[in-house]
């Protein structure tokens, strides 16, 4: 009987899963709607006196999204006040909604890659997963690896789809 070889296994094919870089820290947002008159219209005096009382414990160890939902102009000092009650307390204060804040963070994250250790590799990055994940994650992991790699591929190890392979200089 002929022995079975798992091609995939011996090929060197280092397979990255985006997921593994999406944030782990808890998200919390604050929204400055509520705090506004009629949710409209900052009317400074009362907006300090409710943020010098609120509750900013909740956001303990948690990265804030700071964002505006109302249709309402709000003064730039307005977010600045905000994230100088919320900075002590907060892991991170970052300006945007909980979408905007995952892609920031795992944006982050994929920086922090050591591109060192993908040189002249063979890098399938991940396919279907369980979480959707951010459009820019895989640009980003592109930008990252492609000086680096020897080829770069997206799917599964079994069924790639090629993105870029390094050209043989003569």
């Amino acid at each position: 009987m002929e022995e079975i070889i798992n091609k995939v296994a011996e090929s060197g094919i280092i397979t990255i899963n985006l997921e593994a870089f999406f944030p782990k820290d808890e998200i919390a947002i604050f929204d400055l709607k509520p705090w506004l008159f009629r949710e409209l219209i900052l009317k400074e005096k009362e907006f300090r006196e409710a943020l010098k009382n609120a509750d900013w414990e909740q956001y303990k160890d948690k990265v804030v999204g700071l964002t505006n939902t109302a249709d309402a102009i709000i003064p730039m000092w307005a977010y600045m006040l905000v994230a100088s009650y919320l900075q002590p307390h907060a892991k991170e204060v970052l300006f945007g909604d909980e979408q905007l804040l995952t892609r920031s963070l795992m944006l982050k994250n994929i920086e922090q890659i050591s591109a060192e250790e993908y040189i002249d590799k063979r890098i399938v990055i991940k396919g279907c997963g369980d979480i959707v994940l951010p459009e820019a994650a895989y640009v980003a992991i592109t930008n990252k690896l492609k000086p680096v790699v020897k080829s770069l591929m997206y799917g599964e190890p079994c069924s790639t789809v090629p993105v870029y392979k390094k050209s043989v200089q003569r």
